[in-house]
C-alpha cells in the first residue's frame, strides 16, 4: 500500500511537471526558446583544425590547367573544383576560389608574384558536406604582414577573453603536394561559427561594408527566406543588392573614410535605406521585420535606453579591450567602417571581429610609433558612435578597463611569451623555405623583432593609461605630457599596406557562369559530418514541439501506469 501511494504520488509529480511544461510553452515561447538555444556546440574541427598545438597541413589536389586558370582569373572570384587534404584525410569535390580585397586586385596587378588568399567552401558541390563540421575554411596569405603573427596574436588575445571569434591556426599549403607558402587558417564566420558559438539560435548576420559594393546574393544562399512580417513596412523596398556571392566582403583594406549607410552603426533615422550598406552585406537570409529590428536596436543604443535589450554587452566589452590594444585603423576604430560582422538575434546586437594583418600601425598613413604605441584607450573608435552610450555608463567602463587588464596580464604574464614562442618555432623553417612568400627570410626576422617590442611597450602604454599616469584620451593630452617612448622603433618593418602591388580595383567581376558549376547533389557524403546543420536546417529546430513531444511522453507513461495498475487491481 505504501508503495502504491509513492508511486501513485510520482505519477501525479510528472503530470503536473507535463501541464506545466505544455502551458509555459504556449506562454512564454520565446523565453524557452532562447534559454535552450543560446548555447554555443562543441564542434569537432575545434580540436582537428584549430588546436594550435601544431600546425594544419594542407594539399590542394586540381588539375594544372584549372589552378592556372583560376590564377589567371582571379578577379572574378568565380569557384572551382578540387580534392583537399588536410592531415592526411581527403575531401572530396571542394570548392575553392581566390579572396580579398585590396590585396585581391593587387596581386591580381602584380607580375611577380600568385600568392592570393583563398576561400575553401566544403559544401559548394556536395550539399552538407564539412570538413568535421566546418563548412567554410579561410586561408589568409599575410598580405603587408611580414610578421606572420599580427593578426594571430588579436585572435589568440579574443580566445583568452572568450569573446566570439574566429578560431585560428597555422597552415602548410601545398599545391598537388608542392610546398606553396605558410597560411593563416581562420574559422569562416558564416553556419558553423554561428552554430559553435551561439548554438541553434536562429540570428542574422551582416558584414557591412563602407566602399558600398555589397555582400548578398539572394540566387545563392542557402538559408530559407523568413517571414516579411510587420505588414507597415511592406510598402518599404529595400536596396538594390549587388549580384556577388554571399559574404564576398573578405574584409581587406579598400580604403577610403566611408561609414554612410548604417555601416558606422550610427543611428541616422528611421528609414531602411538610410542603412542599405547593412543590408547589402547581408550573410544570412533576412526579411525586412529583420532589418527593422536593427534599426529598432540602433535607435536605443544611440540614446543609451535599455542597452541590456539591445546589445550583448559583455562580449561588446571583450571585443573592445582587444580592439582597442590591437590598434586597427582598418576598421571602425579608424575612419573606414567595415572589418566586423553584425549579429543580430532577437533584437539584441553582437559585433564579431574580422581582419587584422593590418593592426599595430599597418596601415602605412602614421610612421610614428610613439603614437601608435600610445594610442588611447577611451574614445577610441572614431569611426562609429555604437560604443559611446556603453562607455557612458561607471559600471560597463570599468568592466571595459578590466577586459584590458587582462590583455595586459596575457602580454605581461608569459602568455605572449609562450604565443611568440610556439609560433616562431611552427613557422620559422616554413617562412625560410616559403617560395611565394612576400618578405625574406631576413626581413620576417627583423620585422618579428620590432613586432615583440612593439606588443610590449603597447601593454606598457595600456597599463599606464589604466593607472592614469598617462591621459586616456588621446584628444585630451597635453602636448608636453610624458608618453611611453618608441621612437626607435620603424613600424613599416612589420608590413604595411603601402607594400608593393597596384593600385586597388574596387569592382568585382561578376560571373554569370558561376552556378552553372555548382551541382545540386545532395548524395550522402563520407565527409559530411553529423554533429553540424546549416542555416536552413537549423530552422527546422523547434523547441516548443520538442517540449510537446516530452510533455507527451510523460502524459502517456503516466496514463499507461493507471490502465494497467486499475486493471491489476479488479483482478
Amino acid at each position: 500500500m505504501i508503495a502504491h501511494k509513492s508511486i501513485t504520488r510520482i505519477i501525479a509529480v510528472l503530470m503536473v511537471i507535463a501541464v506545466c511544461l505544455c502551458v509555459g510553452t504556449i506562454i512564454f515561447p520565446d523565453k524557452i526558446k532562447a534559454s535552450i538555444e543560446n548555447t554555443g556546440i562543441t564542434m569537432d574541427y575545434e580540436e582537428k583544425l584549430f588546436s594550435t598545438g601544431s600546425i594544419i597541413q594542407v594539399n590542394i589536389i586540381m588539375s594544372n590547367d584549372d589552378w592556372e586558370e583560376m590564377l589567371a582569373n582571379a578577379m572574378s572570384e568565380k569557384y572551382y573544383q578540387c580534392d583537399v587534404e588536410i592531415n592526411g584525410e581527403t575531401f572530396y569535390r571542394v570548392g575553392i576560389r581566390p579572396k580579398g580585397n585590396t590585396s585581391l586586385s593587387s596581386i591580381a596587378n602584380d607580375p611577380d608574384t600568385d600568392r592570393y588568399s583563398f576561400k575553401l567552401e566544403f559544401d559548394y558541390y556536395v550539399e552538407g558536406q564539412t570538413c568535421y563540421g566546418l563548412d567554410k575554411l579561410i586561408l589568409n596569405n599575410n598580405y603587408a604582414d611580414a610578421t606572420n603573427m599580427k593578426e594571430a596574436l588579436i585572435y589568440d588575445l579574443y580566445k583568452e577573453l572568450g569573446t566570439d571569434a574566429s578560431l585560428y591556426n597555422y597552415a602548410k599549403i601545398s599545391i598537388n603536394d608542392e610546398y606553396w607558402g605558410v597560411y593563416l587558417a581562420l574559422e569562416s564566420v558564416e553556419d558553423s561559427f554561428m552554430l559553435r558559438n551561439f548554438g541553434v539560435e536562429n540570428g542574422n548576420l551582416y558584414k557591412p561594408e563602407s566602399m558600398g559594393n555589397g555582400g548578398k546574393d539572394f540566387d545563392n544562399q542557402k538559408g530559407n527566406e523568413k517571414g516579411m512580417g510587420n505588414p507597415d513596412m511592406q510598402s518599404i523596398e529595400p536596396p538594390e543588392n549587388s549580384n556577388r556571392d554571399k559574404n564576398d566582403f573578405d574584409g581587406e583594406e579598400r580604403g577610403g573614410p566611408m561609414g554612410g549607410n548604417g555601416a558606422n552603426l550610427n543611428y541616422t533615422d528611421d528609414e531602411l535605406d538610410s542603412y542599405s550598406t547593412i543590408w547589402d552585406g547581408e550573410v544570412t537570409s533576412s526579411s525586412k521585420a529583420d532589418y527593422k529590428r536593427v534599426i529598432t536596436a540602433l535607435k536605443n543604443i544611440s540614446t543609451g535606453n535599455n542597452l541590456e535589450e539591445y546589445m550583448d554587452i559583455d562580449n561588446l566589452l571583450r571585443y573592445m579591450a582587444v580592439h582597442v590594444f590591437s590598434v586597427n585603423e582598418d576598421s571602425l576604430s579608424g575612419n573606414m567602417a567595415h572589418n566586423y560582422y553584425l549579429y543580430e538575434f532577437d533584437g539584441k546586437l553582437n559585433i564579431l571581429p574580422w581582419d587584422y594583418n593590418l593592426a599595430l600601425g599597418g596601415m602605412g598613413k602614421e610612421n610614428d610609433a610613439t603614437q601608435v604605441i600610445n594610442d588611447g584607450i577611451d574614445n577610441a573608435f572614431s569611426g562609429t558612435e555604437f560604443f559611446d552610450s556603453l562607455m557612458d555608463n561607471e559600471t560597463y567602463h570599468e568592466q571595459y578597463y578590466a577586459y584590458l587588464g587582462q590583455v595586459v596580464s596575457y602580454i605581461n604574464d608569459g602568455k605572449f611569451d609562450a604565443f611568440y614562442n610556439r609560433v616562431k618555432s611552427q613557422i620559422d623553417e616554413l617562412v625560410k623555405t616559403d617560395p611565394t612568400a612576400f618578405y625574406s627570410y631576413d626581413e620576417y626576422l627583423k620585422a618579428i623583432d620590432t613586432f615583440y617590442q612593439t606588443v610590449k611597450l603597447r601593454v606598457e602604454s595600456i597599463e599606464a593609461q589604466l593607472n592614469g599616469n598617462i591621459t586616456s584620451d588621446t584628444a585630451k593630452r597635453s602636448t608636453n605630457e610624458t608618453l611611453v617612448d618608441a621612437s626607435s622603433l620603424d613600424l613599416s618593418v612589420m608590413g604595411s599596406m603601402d607594400m608593393g602591388g597596384g593600385k586597388m580595383n574596387l569592382e568585382k567581376q561578376d560571373d554569370p557562369n558561376v552556378e552553372k558549376f555548382k551541382s545540386n547533389t545532395e548524395v550522402p557524403h563520407p565527409n559530411i559530418s553529423p554533429t553540424t546543420q546549416s542555416n536552413d536546417k537549423k530552422d527546422t529546430y523547434n523547441i516548443n514541439l520538442i517540449l510537446y513531444a516530452l510533455s507527451a511522453i510523460i502524459l502517456l507513461f503516466s496514463m499507461l501506469y493507471v490502465i494497467l495498475y486499475h486493471r491489476k487491481s479488479r483482478h
